[in-house]
């Protein structure tokens, strides 16, 4: 089950209980400067980040551009279970509580250009991170059979262009090309196989079959864990595109859309039992009752898509205000089959069956003086989760209130500094998750487990980036 469902969480590569801002798998900041405003700024337009929010916006901008960016993710999160035991009922045993299992700090890089062709043209190009999750448990905690540790890492190259129709309308296209890479591991429960076959009167055999090969069977005793792990790669394209409506020159409305994109994970699913007692023997006996051997491994995922309408206003020369509505279609990632190639076992199915979800920023600038604009936004996002039995260890999220600041300082006519800093707080996320497949089980892989308890998440972003115009 582990590798499987490793893969498969993998392969869902959407934003992380580490993610930034936005709910899922997606890593929420792709651009300082709207860090900021809490991603409201989708409508503003003010610097060459705007090919993610909104490609239309680059027909606002003058002559060459250049942003590249950093954002730190500083999380803190908890785990206090709750009863998490086998698939034979009995306790899963281990720590019962966790609190390092997230990284201290994990940074996100973005690069942005853009450069005016003539009075109607603009093309761009950005680079930036879409998705990321890195969690590591501690390897004897009680929600082992469900998830040791996940790391996904991707990079998105969006070559963008827009179109000036007139002053009043604007339209942008891009390209979406997308790289993704996870790395997956968990625990597979041997003592509870071995409680369940001696329950089931397979004991005897077992028993007989070590002894036939030389080993002892009062290993079986001392037997512990085995554990799998699971690698993939990828690259998936898509596209997004963006409408820009400027009834004045204060006002402007943009409405944006980013595909879906399709990823076929491939790598290789590994188990490895030689740990589970000291005699080597036993371990082999005991894999090869577990159906489990090294082989390719493979999901196909689609990501979601996203809707969003933006606005923006200049109330006057130091005020504006911005809002943004961020419509996700997290409803694609139904129950998911990770797929072991040439194995002849069952593939592992992960009971995901996300909703759709909605996020809602609201954004201010304020003109302190020639050379600083200050930034603030709050923003409210859904998680995908319908609830504590679909609620897994890889993705403890829940819903979530961002508050941000920020601030541009001009260094130079051409040169700039963007700061950002955000405060996130989500909702205490309890957890009752049921694999539906068992180590008895022939037609499906899994361990069985039910993980329950309670996980709490405070984060915060810290984000510095350059701009420069030639």
């Amino acid at each position: 089950m582990n590798k499987k469902h490793l893969t498969l969480l993998v392969a869902l590569a959407l934003g992380t209980s580490l993610d930034a801002t936005a709910s899922g798998y997606r890593f929420g900041s792709q651009s300082v400067s709207a860090q900021g405003t809490a991603d409201a700024n989708g409508a503003e337009a003010a610097d060459a980040s705007t090919i993610f929010t909104n490609p239309a916006g680059l027909s606002r901008l003058d002559g060459r551009q250049i942003m590249g960016g950093i954002t730190a993710v500083v999380p803190h999160s908890t785990f206090q279970d709750g009863g998490s035991t086998r698939f034979t009922g009995t306790s899963t045993g281990g720590k019962t509580s966790q609190d390092s299992y997230a990284p201290g700090v994990v940074a996100g890089p973005s690069l942005y250009y853009s450069q005016k062709i003539d009075g109607q043209w603009t093309a761009g190009l950005g680079v930036f991170v879409p998705y990321g999750t890195k969690l590591d448990y501690d390897s004897n905690w009680s929600g082992r059979y469900s998830l040791n540790n996940i790391k996904l890492e991707s990079v998105n190259v969006n070559p963008s262009v827009a179109f000036k129709l007139s002053e009043q309308h604007s339209f942008g296209f891009g390209i979406d090309i997308e790289y993704m890479k996870a790395r997956l591991g968990q625990s597979v429960d041997v003592p509870g196989s071995i409680a369940a076959a001696k329950a089931a009167g397979a004991g005897a055999a077992l028993v007989g079959q070590i002894i036939a090969l030389g080993g002892n069977p009062a290993a079986l005793a001392t037997a512990g864990d085995a554990h799998a792990g699971v690698d993939g790669k990828d690259w998936g394209y898509g596209f997004n595109v963006g409408y820009l409506y400027s009834p004045d020159v204060n006002t402007r409305f943009g409405i944006a859309y980013r595909s879906s994109i399709k990823h076929e994970l491939k790598g290789g699913a590994v188990w490895d039992f030689s740990t589970v007692t000291s005699d080597a023997v036993v371990n082999k006996v005991l894999q090869g009752a577990s159906h489990h051997a090294n082989s390719a491994s493979r999901v196909d995922v689609s990501t979601p898509e996203t809707l969003s309408i933006n606005a923006f206003h200049q109330f006057d020369p130091k005020w504006a205000g911005m809002a943004d509505v961020t419509w996700t279609r997290n409803s694609r990632l139904q129950d998911i089959n990770i797929q072991f190639v040439g194995a002849g076992v069952g593939d592992l199915v992960i009971r995901q069956q996300w909703k759709n979800t909605v996020r809602v920023a609201l954004g201010a600038n304020y003109q302190l003086n020639d050379t600083t604009v200050l930034r603030a936004g709050i923003a409210h996002d859904d998680a995908p989760i319908q609830g504590d039995t679909l609620r897994h260890a890889a993705l403890p999220d829940a819903d979530r209130l961002q508050l941000s600041f920020g601030a541009n300082w001009k260094l130079t006519p051409a040169s700039s500094l963007d700061l950002a800093y955000s405060w996130l707080h989500f909702n205490d996320a309890s957890g009752n998750y049921t694999n539906n497949c068992n180590p008895l089980m022939t037609t499906c892989t899994g361990n069985g487990e039910t993980t329950r308890g309670t996980w709490k998440t405070r984060m915060q972003l810290i984000g510095l980036a350059y701009n420069y115009k030639f």
